[in-house]
């Protein structure tokens, strides 16, 4: 019974003190950073769509964490500045991504901001990226013989489209693309304050 009892205190110790250094003293230090003021601001499209890029599993693939040239070479993969605490408040949850299958999304909407490029490319990667290996999201669009008034034709090379088709977006693809329009932070940070408080 005392070792069981023993057993007991060890591992709540040992919990407490993990719970003390990756939970408490990382949220205490990362309390007081404010978001910059040129950040992009949300809004409901953009908010719809960070839902599409989770529900669509996006942040599997694509991290949204480029790091300094110590850790690896995103700056030379034109992926922008590395990322700063001061990025992601307000962001819940945070999308930092797991792995890079494909690349680093954080500033993917200074790097292509083209409507277009990106409906296309969910619609079919490899139009655009011969070697991707992507998966496609074609459930994000229809196929029509007739464009109806105000929706968004898509313009898929004719290879990628069934014969006499045309290819619709819909309000899913639009807002996931405003999504990723608004991953741009490749503004200038106040390098000493955020580079002190950098894990």
């Amino acid at each position: 019974m005392r070792r069981t009892i023993g057993f007991i205190v060890v591992a709540i110790g040992i919990l407490a003190y993990a719970t003390l250094l990756l939970v408490a003293i990382p949220s205490l230090q990362l309390d007081d950073i404010e978001q910059s003021p040129k950040h992009i601001p949300s809004n409901a499209q953009i908010e719809r769509g960070r839902e599409v890029y989770i529900e669509a599993g996006c942040l599997y693939c694509h991290s949204q964490q480029p790091t300094t040239l110590d850790f690896a070479p995103d700056l030379n993969r034109n992926w922008g500045r590395y990322a700063v605490p001061a990025d992601y408040v307000g962001d819940h949850p945070h999308l930092l991504g797991t792995m890079r299958t494909g690349p680093d999304l954080h500033n993917i909407g200074a790097r292509q901001p083209s409507e277009d490029w990106h409906l296309i490319h969910l619609y079919q990667p490899r139009s655009v990226l011969p070697n991707s290996v992507m998966p496609s999201y074609q459930y994000l669009f229809t196929h029509v013989a007739k464009v109806p008034p105000g929706q968004k034709q898509v313009s898929v090379p004719e290879k990628w489209v069934p014969e006499g088709n045309k290819v619709i977006a819909s309000q899913d693809a639009l807002d996931l693309v405003a999504y990723l329009q608004s991953l741009d932070h490749t503004y200038q940070v106040d390098e000493p304050k955020d580079a002190e408080k950098m894990p």
